[in-house]
């Protein structure tokens, strides 16, 4: 593609690290064409443009709004929009996040674009773009390719590795002034019930539980060996029904969709709408009391005990790693 748009997506003020691996998507489509980012707020973005560049994109355009404080799909699709009609793209490449499932269908009805939703990975085969997606739950991956038009995807999170960070990269940073009108929805304010630290779904690292953590204490342990390792905690739906944990944690069919590299399920006992929302992890650790668990079908590295012990020893073992390296 000549000039692919990849629109930036943050998180508390910070750029998510989907928004470095749809530019290094964006890359893969177009090896020596033009990326230019997108970045939409009410905050000063310079700062976060100057980031999206040292990922690779080549320059940036800000759209700096008081009404695109918090997002909205009236308001952030008025404001790509405008990017839309003054470049031209031949492509558009943002993260299949809570953001990007909301705001990408509306922008390819207003374009009139096909879209390719939750692409895992792509290639270019002679002159076409073919993007790998899970189907089924996960059980089964399809092709796609857009025989014309725009090319419009949306990528899961931490699936295509960013490109290395270059701060010495510059590219130009220009501001969009535009009119936001019309919103039928404001956003007055947000109660957040998600735990601080790791964003789940882009967390390298997960320690999940299930019903058999047995209470809310039983997450304790839990948080403490995610914490060691530098990652989050998630849930089976059965944890969160049992009101073991917050549904923000809930992981699966119904819940988020993760892949980190390493996964380790603690108490879960395998139900297929769990295994949809994780089973595409690069490593699976079970550690369950029943050796007839499912999750022992997908795991693999199995390990037949009470998490109450062996959770405890596997915090102690990584502490003791970090010491000795």
């Amino acid at each position: 593609m000549n000039k692919s748009l990849v629109i930036g997506e943050l998180r508390e003020g910070e750029l998510r690290n989907v928004t470095f691996e749809s530019i290094a998507a964006a890359k893969k489509i177009g090896d020596q064409g033009e990326i230019v980012g997108v970045l939409c707020g009410a905050q000063d973005l310079s700062s976060a443009a100057k980031v999206m560049i040292s990922y690779g994109a080549d320059r940036v355009v800000k759209i700096e709004h008081p009404k695109l404080k918090t997002y909205t799909q009236e308001g952030y699709g008025q404001a790509i929009s405008h990017v839309i009609e003054q470049e031209s793209p031949d492509g558009i490449i943002m993260g299949h996040t809570s953001v990007g499932k909301d705001l990408a269908p509306k922008l390819a009805s207003k374009w009139n674009s096909g879209l390719v939703s939750d692409a895992i990975d792509l290639e270019v085969v002679g002159d076409q773009i073919v993007f790998t997606r899970p189907i089924y739950s996960g059980k089964a991956f399809e092709k796609k390719i857009i025989t014309e038009g725009l090319t419009f995807a949306t990528i899961r999170p931490n699936n295509i590795p960013s490109l290395t960070k270059d701060d010495a990269r510059t590219g130009e940073v220009t501001s969009l002034d535009v009119e936001i009108t019309d919103l039928r929805s404001v956003m007055k304010d947000v109660m957040k019930n998600a735990s601080e630290g790791v964003d789940l779904t882009e967390a390298n690292v997960i320690v999940a539980g299930g019903r058999g953590v047995k209470s809310k204490e039983g997450f304790e342990p839990l948080q403490q060996l995610a914490d060691v390792l530098g990652g989050a905690v998630g849930a089976s739906r059965g944890a969160c029904d049992a009101n073991y944990c917050d549904y923000s944690l809930q992981i699966g069919q119904t819940g988020k969709v993760v892949t980190p590299d390493l996964y380790i399920a603690c108490g879960i006992s395998g139900a297929i709408q769990h295994l949809a929302g994780m089973s595409n992890s690069k490593i699976i650790v079970a550690i369950n009391k029943d050796p007839e668990a499912n999750i022992f079908n997908v795991a693999d590295y199995g390990i037949v005990g009470d998490l109450f012990e062996i959770v405890p020893l596997l915090i102690e073992e990584v502490k003791q790693l970090k010491v000795n390296t």
